[in-house]
């Protein structure tokens, strides 16, 4: 919630800062860059969210500063003269940023329409405005012939005023023409520093957007390969028991609906599985009775696992190796994840008859995944996939500095062999 304490202004800048890219807020150095970069954006933001406050504002500043000559009882005279050179200012400053080239160009025609009329109108700074403006959007072209323009006019402006009388109470005005100019080039590098900064903020943004995306690329494969692995191991468990259930239903009926039970359960432990990954997901998702919250799995549900698929066919065994409850659960669950995996790859491949052995260990630093098949191949053309299921297997392992091998073995069956780092944080977020 919002502190009322606390300034809008504060509550912007923090929340530009925090759009900012990691790389550049966490470096205590930057400190000072990523200050001015924020309130820039704050600004620019403002600026996108009420653009004519600015349009408008700039040009009726100028006629303010021409406001003195306009109420000099002096210049009564040529008061309308004024009047039509205050405009002339003014009015196009509200088309300098689409057409910084023309706006310069008129402002410049009426500067040197009031040379023969001999008006100092304070409005005259619109030139400066358009100059700046012109280094903002316009071509560096543009630019210099604008820069060049400004510096000639500045040197026939103080002729003109010099000869006039005007600029008698000046003692060095050659000094003041020189240090117009100056100002002049300052204004051009101001302008294309604040054009520099633009580009910098929008690349900047363009990082912030691309990191984004690519975070939401990377959540959508780790929530797609979470549902294969659900999914593939469950329909492949279902299929094999389908299978018994239809060889039992005549000889041994009591087995078949033991049998379709046991298909009911995996079924059921599929749905819940992928109702946790869907809710963590998705955080609008209530907490509801009827979607219960199920921690992920761990190497403490290895037996479970493996009894469902003694009960698709195969005879499985689990040997363990080391005190597997003080892995984190990251690693545990990457290591359950290899081992479902590797076991759904043999219910799908291997005869229903085949033996299958699961290895897991660790020596505190790392952590060993076997899981090997007595084969043979459901049919003498099959082979094992080196599809998608083996390459979630290696992403997997990649996180903890791991690597996956799998290979067919001397007696025609087929071996995955895992290893992690258990020392290593992963970079992808588990959810518990």
């Amino acid at each position: 919630m919002t502190d009322p304490t606390t300034p809008a202004s504060a509550h912007r800048t923090a929340a530009h800062t925090s759009r900012l890219p990691r790389s550049l807020t966490s470096d205590p150095d930057q400190r000072v860059t990523v200050s001015i970069i924020s309130g820039l954006a704050a600004w620019r933001m403002l600026d996108r969210h009420h653009p004519h406050v600015r349009r408008w504002a700039v040009p009726a500043f100028c006629a303010v500063l021409g406001l003195p000559s306009l109420l000099n009882p002096a210049n009564r005279a040529h008061l309308p003269g004024e009047i039509v050179l205050t405009l002339a200012y003014t009015v196009p400053l509200l088309w300098r940023e689409h057409r910084p080239g023309p706006v310069f160009a008129l402002t410049t025609i009426a500067s040197l329409l009031a040379l023969p009329l001999h008006v100092l109108n304070g409005a005259d700074a619109a030139r400066i405005v358009a100059l700046y403006n012109v280094g903002r959007y316009g071509t560096p072209r543009q630019l210099a012939a604008a820069c060049t323009v400004t510096a000639a006019q500045l040197i026939v402006w103080a002729w003109t005023f010099w000869d006039s009388g005007y600029l008698r109470h000046a003692k060095r005005p050659e000094m003041i023409t020189v240090l117009a100019m100056l100002a002049v080039t300052a204004c051009a590098g101001l302008a294309l520093t604040g054009r520099l900064a633009k580009a910098y903020i929008v690349a900047l943004e363009t990082e912030r957007d691309q990191q984004t995306r690519l975070a939401a690329a990377q959540e959508r494969t780790r929530v797609s390969r979470e549902m294969h692995d659900i999914l593939g191991h469950t329909l492949a468990v279902i299929v094999g028991l389908a299978d018994g259930a239809a060889a039992l239903a005549k000889t041994r009926p009591e087995r078949s609906a033991d049998t379709l039970h046991l298909i009911a359960d995996s079924g059921r432990e599929a749905l819940a599985e992928l109702r946790h990954l869907l809710t963590v997901v998705d955080d609008r998702a209530p907490d509801t009775a009827d979607a219960p919250l199920a921690p992920q799995p761990t190497l403490g549900d290895l037996p479970a696992l493996l009894n469902r698929v003694r009960a698709a066919g195969p005879a499985a065994t689990l040997r363990t190796d080391g005190d597997l409850t003080t892995l984190g659960k990251g690693v545990q669950l990457t290591a359950y994840r290899i081992v479902q995996e590797a076991l759904t790859n043999t219910l799908k491949h291997a005869a229903v008859d085949t033996r299958v052995t699961v290895d897991v260990g660790t020596d505190g630093g790392t952590v060993h995944v076997t899981v090997e098949d007595s084969g043979p191949a459901r049919r003498a053309t099959a082979e094992h996939p080196g599809g998608q299921g083996l390459v979630g297997m290696r992403q997997r392992a990649a996180l903890y500095r791991g690597h996956v091998t799998a290979g067919p073995t001397a007696s025609g069956g087929w071996r995955v062999h895992a290893t992690l780092n258990a020392s290593t944080g992963a970079r992808e977020k588990h959810s518990t």
